[in-house]
């Protein structure tokens, strides 16, 4: 192969690229994008994985190539399968191309699918793994979610130049601008769930719902963190559950109290905090059953912190206006870690920041988050 090294990031690059388009739509699937190429690095064709369920990226990026992929290079961001699911083994559709080389980013998590790689090569077609920055950046979500069992989490706040959520007497709206609220309409619309505390219930009362937007990709579940079921049974969460689905968790006790027959009686599910396994054990199992691949946390400081202590937070996603509040008694946006020492407080990596006037809006790694 003669594809040079920067000639192989450049358009593995591109496929992963062409790969985050499916954001929202092919979840709990992995975003997927595939570049057919020539020898010398040109491209023939892309395309990408564009619906859960449906013809995965590199069997319709070869179609698209036609002949022109025989004894070319199929860059691919995740290995291809080598099993029947939903659809064919890709496996059989690069072997069929006539392609000499496969370059895949990352080798699929999935033992069902896996073993790819090995079929290539008992077919003569060369394989190399070739990982990015950004398509670790793009795999990271598959790969946590097929590994743990958790749904991919990105926290969401905005604040104040000096790190302030609220005033001290609560007032919020708005902190941040129109165009970033709509940015964060858009990514709302393509999360299976939205999570928040009763805290933000009690003093925000919101939909959590995707709005002013042309189509969601997803219609978003909300899920209320709630010890107590202190919910009110008119807060908007509750009076939309027939028509959104809506679910609290609370703890065990309160998911058998008359209390919790209210709810049930409004539409909203009710579901009991496993005390062994806690709130880590009870995502787990409800992403399991609910199909919740990608969450965005839209809480108060006690359920942030409460979430970053478990190692529940992959991603923030951090909005940051030119406000100055001023108030000690304004609340930040993540309280009760209490650590001894920098060192030992939560890390973050900036993955990227753009201005989007006036507003500041950035997106972390956790570290550990992953």
């Amino acid at each position: 192969m003669s594809i040079d090294r920067s000639n192989l990031d450049r358009l593995m690059d591109r496929a992963a690229r062409v790969a985050a388009r499916g954001h929202g739509l092919v979840e709990p699937g992995c975003m997927v994008g595939a570049v057919v190429a020539t020898a010398d690095g040109t491209v023939l064709a892309e395309d990408r994985y564009r619906r859960y369920g449906g013809p995965h990226a590199e069997r319709t990026a070869l179609e698209k190539a036609g002949d022109a992929a025989r004894g070319g290079t199929l860059l691919v961001t995740l290995e291809p399968c080598d099993h029947h699911g939903k659809t064919p083994p890709c496996t059989e559709a690069v072997i069929a191309s006539g392609v000499s080389t496969v370059v895949h980013a990352c080798h699929d998590p999935n033992e069902l699918a896996a073993g790819g790689t090995e079929a290539l090569r008992r077919a003569g077609i060369t394989v190399i793994h070739h990982p990015t920055p950004l398509t670790e950046l793009l795999n990271a979500p598959h790969v946590h979610r097929t590994r743990t069992g958790l749904p991919w989490m990105i926290a969401k706040w905005a604040q104040t130049l000096d790190g302030r959520i609220a005033t001290g007497s609560g007032h919020s709206k708005w902190i941040s601008s129109t165009r970033s609220r709509r940015l964060v309409h858009r990514e709302r619309g393509r999360v299976d769930a939205i999570l928040t505390g009763v805290g933000t219930v009690l003093a925000d009362d919101p939909l959590l719902t995707p709005r002013d937007l042309r189509r969601a990709r997803r219609r978003p579940e909300r899920v209320v963190v709630d010890d107590q079921l202190d919910t009110p049974l008119d807060a908007g969460l509750v009076t939309t559950a027939g028509d959104i689905p809506t679910t609290i968790l609370c703890r065990m006790e309160a998911s058998t109290s008359a209390r919790a027959g209210e709810f049930l009686a409004a539409g909203v599910r009710v579901v009991g905090i496993d005390e062994a396994s806690g709130l880590r054990g009870t995502l787990r199992a409800e992403a399991a059953g609910r199909r919740w691949s990608t969450m965005m946390v839209e809480g108060g400081g006690g359920l942030l912190g409460r979430l970053f202590r478990d190692g529940l937070v992959n991603r923030a996603l951090v909005f940051s206006a030119p406000v100055l509040v001023g108030d000690e008694s304004a609340p930040g946006p993540v309280r009760g870690l209490a650590p001894d020492s920098i060192e030992s407080s939560i890390q973050l990596e900036r993955l990227w920041s753009i201005e989007r006037d006036p507003d500041r809006i950035e997106l972390f790694r956790v570290a550990g988050g992953e």
